[in-house]
């Protein structure tokens, strides 16, 4: 790994490898807090509860970072934002296992949320910028094993081991170790080389902060991942409830059924990689809206639990792609020169929508029915798809 990260024949293979490793590892964390939770709850003496204030704490330090990425990477560059995003959540996560105090490991959350968010958007900045539309869907594809993953290694600490600690052991040391790999090929992501042309890259531009927050297309774009990122969660948070305790499906099959929710969403991308040059991404986002709206009507139909199950795969795979390809897409729909900041507010507005969107249908359910989850969906998805017409028309007036 060492010498293909140094090897100065190959940048571009380098770049991409790392990238695919890095976003492995930010889906790492993300897997073991489930699974180590009533471990870790015990350990520090803390209620079932607690664990909102870690969560808010690491949104609050995600959000904060994602959305100050565009100026990051202007001033510091892609390779050092990334090196020092890692290293601080690889210190974060070691921390918890070491801290005493349950307040030191909330303190912690905001650190490993800071270099979680700048991670995120800053790879998705230089993916954007310098890799296609490919590479962008199976990049965010990784993600889905690291998530994947996380929970495999928190398992296997707890039975081998019988200690939480292991898991986050060995996922902050992976960060250090991308850290490392960040340093070492400082010089690979700012290399000119890999930009053809002398054309400016998204990254190249110095656009001051406060000149793209008073475009309206840049807000237009930030919406359209607040409703995305929250329909997305929000099935992922609901199925398992509304199948069980509205429509009497087996809770075995209704785990196996919101299981293959996510199983489909990551097949998707991988899927959706190996087309997406050929079909492009405006083609992508629409009809995997147009799946998303079909699949929600299908839940919304109830007319078997075999078509349950099959509108929530449907709505799965329909949906993979259109979060990589809404990212790919960002300089057509604002500009080149808005795209760094916009990108960095799109993963702040990820945080906003996982938690206002599938809080409001939980709000929804509880005063009325859990009917209303597959209605909202719909009219979340429709929501999204007119927004995202809206925000593609001055896309194309945009192109020079």
């Amino acid at each position: 790994m060492v010498v293909l990260l140094k090897s100065a024949r190959h940048p571009r293979l380098a770049l991409i490898a790392l990238a695919f490793i890095a976003f492995v590892g930010l889906g790492m964390p993300d897997g073991l807090l489930g699974v180590g939770w009533p471990s870790l709850r015990a350990d520090f003496a803390v209620p079932l509860d607690a664990l909102g204030s870690l969560l808010a704490a690491g949104v609050a330090g995600y959000t904060t970072s994602s959305f100050l990425a565009g100026t990051l990477l202007a001033r510091f560059g892609a390779g050092r934002m990334l090196a020092w995003s890692c290293l601080l959540t690889g210190v974060a996560l070691l921390g918890y296992t070491l801290v005493p105090l349950w307040w030191m490991v909330v303190a912690l959350g905001v650190v490993a949320g800071l270099g979680a968010g700048a991670i995120d958007a800053g790879l998705n900045t230089y993916v954007a910028a310098h890799f296609g539309e490919r590479l962008m869907q199976w990049l965010h594809a990784s993600w889905g094993l690291g998530i994947t993953s996380g929970p495999l290694l928190m398992t296997a600490g707890l039975a081998l081991w019988q200690s939480w600690r292991v898991g986050y052991w060995i996922v902050g040391g992976f960060q250090l170790v991308l850290a490392v790999g960040f340093f070492l090929t400082l010089s690979l992501w700012e290399q000119p080389a890999l930009v053809p042309g002398g054309k400016k890259r998204l990254t190249d531009y110095q656009t001051p902060l406060g000149l793209a927050l008073r475009q309206p297309a840049v807000w237009m774009s930030v919406a359209l991942f607040v409703l995305y990122v929250g329909a997305e969660t929000a099935l992922g948070v609901w199925a398992y409830t509304l199948l069980t305790e509205a429509r009497g499906v087996e809770p075995a099959l209704a785990g196996v059924v919101t299981g293959s929710y996510w199983l489909m969403f990551t097949i998707g991308r991988v899927a959706a990689g190996v087309v997406a040059v050929r079909v492009g991404t405006d083609r992508l986002v629409r009809s995997g809206l147009l799946g998303a709206l079909v699949g929600s009507a299908l839940l919304i139909w109830n007319l078997a639990p075999l078509v349950n199950v099959l509108a929530i795969g449907v709505i799965g795979l329909a949906i993979a792609p259109i979060f990589p390809a809404l990212m790919s897409g960002t300089a057509a729909r604002v500009g080149e020169q808005f795209a760094a900041h916009t990108i960095g507010m799109q993963m702040a507005a990820t945080g906003v929508g996982m938690a206002l969107i599938p809080a409001g249908m939980g709000m929804l359910a509880s005063r009325w029915s859990l009917e209303l989850i597959p209605l909202s969906l719909l009219a979340v998805y429709g929501a999204l798809l007119g927004c995202y017409l809206l925000a593609s028309r001055p896309a194309k007036a945009n192109i020079v």
